[in-house]
């Protein structure tokens, strides 16, 4: 997508929305105070309004409509509110009545929403006020995080921009500079945009000339975007302003006339909603073309597909200028369609579709969702694409529009890595990353035959961009690992042998690597399968069972959770003596499509058992102790998370869930859920409802002291969620939440269940993107020193 740029999520894996049919839809900076293998959004300490559910009418009280339903693990009374059941609500799918008592919670605006969450807030700070480590891993983290922070440099036109921040900054900053060497302008500061931070920079591109930037902007984490445009010599804001813009990139045509971009029709409360609270389902995607300095009323409608509603587009140029590429996907699964148009034939070029009421006349060149196709150059109309058709760990391939049937191998699949991603640079050479046992090799290969010219010496860790294009004889590659905050290498190619340096080294005050240790190991799940695990803690920990431990998973929607730098996970090894362990379970991409396809639809158990697994293995092998052992996903590892406690209540003392999806039978429902079908399946259908029902986290929640032998009790637990998050909408966690209090708490006079289940909902947040650097770290204390607190954990200064 020759000059556009996705900004990394500071925060979440979640379920994605692939509209630019890579894998890479995010990469993360390589200081997010989570990274990629971790939760990285934040929240704020809770206030007692919240935007979304704010101002009952009934204000609610600590004491009013409460019950003492469990025993406060610190052994004071814990007062939950009673949440109302309106056991009326039963749902029957395919002969099964399944009721669904809160469903009242999935109405945001409802003074009886507002009112639970208002009780909830406080219930969760009351608990969090005995967390005594709270104020001091904050200041651990605040001080840790605050150094430089920079991003690979990239090149248009005559100039080159980069991102920086200089440590405590609520949104990193885009500068300009006319070369590498001169002195840097701010030429966008997210920072100015709104006095909390919570305006961030979602997506941007700059014209071929480098004389505009557009530039996409999202509020309070939603994923909503308005783009605007800026001229770039004068840092002039135009006039240009499109709105309800969503899941888009923005790709200018080479004459700097304008761009393309996708978007939803204007909802039908217009300009009056709310943008990111709603939860209606987001359907009829369209691509249209703005011309500069034109209204949005005025914009070409390039591409609609009214018979498909859930079909997500997704337009790009290609470096030569002379094709429009179409990208079609209606799900989260690696595959797409490609449509190509030739804009030189074109008799009145773009500019003539203003006068027609038609769409651009796209060619089909791959029509069915059987295959992923993402383009890496054309030379003409020969194209060459990385794909994983009959190709589970990808490969590369070459068509010539002419004879679209005939499609030629230039790099075979790999027997055992996964080829993660294709860059053609410096002319007729291409970079290619592998993945291979979770971590990142580099090749340089000619271009047009394919064959290996040299591998690039990187060490053990995450490649999480590469920055260039084929024009580019000087490539940047940004790389992190659980011990490096982050190295930026500058690799010139001009002279045959690549010269590789290190460009700008990341370095954490405070930070000393030589004190860690990181191993991987592979682990035996259920059915024998290997599950690779990292594991990352301080010199000398003692394997006899005692150490607090933080077991991360994500394992879904083919994504790789690889090694990175995790600022708030460094103060809970150092001072609270904390083992952090990363499982790579089925489900993500680590080991290409049919590792993928192992942990989706109806083989979704195998996460579970895969996450338990490493869970046991842990504790098998000293590492920590069912009593210290804390458990942690976000998004589609905030289902894992939901699951797991629900099926091994007994192996865990803390979980935190965030932003998780947790109604499997009404999340396509919401949003952009529907495009998680194909990783969940749907309970519409008969065959996949029962896959979905066994395992459900709302739809499994049981009192475990009455299923054992052993006073069993589950976790202490906190699920995070955010009033904007329109990707997993807030009622997800409400829902479980009200369940989970009522099952194992209020229902009961003197209930076992003596460990905490609280909620931490965050105001002007959404599902993770966007979240400026003060919440990130007043969420980073709540949620740890809750965990510390539940693991009787130890403070070391």
């Amino acid at each position: 997508m020759a000059s556009v740029r996705k900004l990394s999520s500071p925060t979440i894996h979640a379920p994605l929305i692939v509209f630019r049919f890579t894998r890479h839809l995010y990469t993360s900076s390589p200081t997010s105070l989570s990274k990629a293998g971790a939760i990285k959004f934040d929240s704020r300490r809770f206030v007692p309004t919240l935007r979304r559910f704010t101002h009952s009418s009934r204000q609610a009280t600590a004491s009013s409509n409460t019950r003492m339903g469990s025993l406060y693990a610190m052994g004071e009374p814990l007062y939950y509110p009673l949440a109302r059941r309106d056991d009326s609500v039963v749902d029957d799918y395919h002969g099964v009545k399944t009721s669904d008592p809160y469903r009242w919670l999935e109405d945001p605006d409802s003074e009886e929403t507002k009112e639970f969450v208002q009780s909830q807030v406080k219930l969760t700070e009351t608990v969090l006020k005995e967390c005594d480590s709270r104020q001091k891993i904050h200041d651990k983290v605040t001080k840790l995080f605050d150094h430089p922070r920079y991003d690979a440099p990239f090149r248009r036109g005559n100039k080159f921009f980069y991102f920086h921040n200089t440590g405590l900054q609520a949104q990193r900053v885009l500068y300009v500079q006319d070369n590498l060497d001169a002195e840097a302008e701010v030429l966008l500061d997210p920072n100015a945009l709104s006095e909390d931070g919570t305006v961030a920079l979602n997506t941007f591109s700059v014209s071929e000339d480098a004389k505009y930037l557009a530039y996409g902007l999202s509020s309070s984490g939603s994923d909503w975007v308005t783009i605007k445009v800026m001229q770039i010599e004068n840092k002039k804001v135009q006039a240009d302003i499109l709105s309800w813009v969503k899941f888009s990139s923005i790709c200018w045509t080479h004459d700097n006339k304008g761009f393309f971009y996708s978007r939803y029709p204007t909802p039908r409360e217009g300009e009056d909603v709310d943008a990111g609270t709603e939860t209606d389902a987001n359907l009829y995607h369209e691509v249209y073309y703005h011309f500069l300095g034109t209204d949005q009323a005025d914009d070409i409608l390039c591409w609609k597909d009214p018979d498909h509603p859930k079909y997500l587009f997704g337009a790009s140029v290609t470096d030569d200028g002379q094709y429009i590429l179409l990208g079609i996907t209606e799900g989260c699964d690696p595959v797409n369609k490609i449509y190509y148009c030739d804009m030189s034939n074109l008799a009145e070029g773009l500019q003539g579709y203003k006068k027609r009421n038609e769409l651009l006349p796209f060619i089909k060149l791959v029509d069915n969702f059987d295959a992923m196709y993402e383009n890496v150059a054309n030379d003409g109309n020969v194209f060459t694409f990385l794909t994983n058709k009959n190709a589970p760990r990808y490969k590369l391939v070459r068509v010539n529009l002419k004879e679209p049937n005939v499609w030629n191998e230039i790099v075979p699949e790999s027997e055992t890595d996964v080829l993660e991603s294709v860059k053609a640079v410096n002319g007729n050479q291409m970079i290619l990353c592998y993945l291979s046992d979770v971590k990142y090799l580099l090749q340089i290969r000619d271009l047009e035959m394919g064959s290996l010219l040299h591998p690039l010496p990187i060490d053990i860790g995450t490649v999480y961009d590469i920055s260039a294009r084929r024009e580019d004889s000087t490539i940047f590659i940004g790389f992190t690992s659980f011990l490096t905050p982050g190295i930026i290498y500058q690799c010139d190619l001009q002279n045959g042998v690549p010269d590789m340096k290190i460009f700008r080294e990341i370095t954490v005050p405070g930070f000393e690597r030589s004190e860690f240790n990181v191993n991987q190991v592979f682990v035996s799940s259920k059915d024998g399968t290997k599950i690779p695990i990292f594991i990352v803690a301080r010199k000398n920990t003692p394997l006899d069972g005692s150490s607090p431990c933080l077991l991360y998973g994500y394992g879904g929607f083919n994504i790789s959770i690889t090694p990175s730098f995790n600022v708030s996970r460094v103060v809970l090894m150092k001072h609270l003596g904390a083992v952090i362990s990363i499982a790579n379970i089925r489900g993500g991409g680590e080991y290409g499509e049919e590792w993928h396809k192992a942990g989706s639809l109806a083989k979704k158990q195998n996460c579970f058992d895969d996450f338990i697994s490493a869970a046991e293995y842990l504790v098998s092998a000293g590492y920590t102790h069912p009593k210290k052992l804390c458990i942690e996903g976000g998004s589609n590892g905030g289902l894992l998370v939901g699951a797991c406690i629900n099926q091994r209540p007994d192996l865990f003392s803390c979980a935190l869930a965030h932003v998780g999806v947790m109604d499997m039978l009404r999340f396509h429902k919401f949003t952009i859920g529907h495009s998680w079908t194909t990783d969940y399946g749907c309970s519409d259908k008969e065959e996949e409802f029962h896959w979905l029902i066994k395992y459900s986290p709302l739809h499994n929640v049981r009192r475990p002291w009455e299923h054992s032998d052993e006073l069993t009790q589950y976790p202490s637990t906190m699920l995070l969620t955010a009033d904007h998050d329109d990707r997993v909408v807030p009622l997800h966690s409400l829902k479980l939440l009200a369940t989970m209090q009522h099952v194992l708490c209020t229902s009961l006079e003197n209930s076992p269940q003596t460990n905490p289940i609280i909620g931490r909902i965050e105001c002007k947040a959404g599902h993770g993107a966007g979240r400026p650097t003060k919440k990130m770290i007043d969420e980073a204390a709540d949620r740890y020193s809750f965990m510390a607190k539940m693991l009787s954990a130890t403070w070391m200064d």
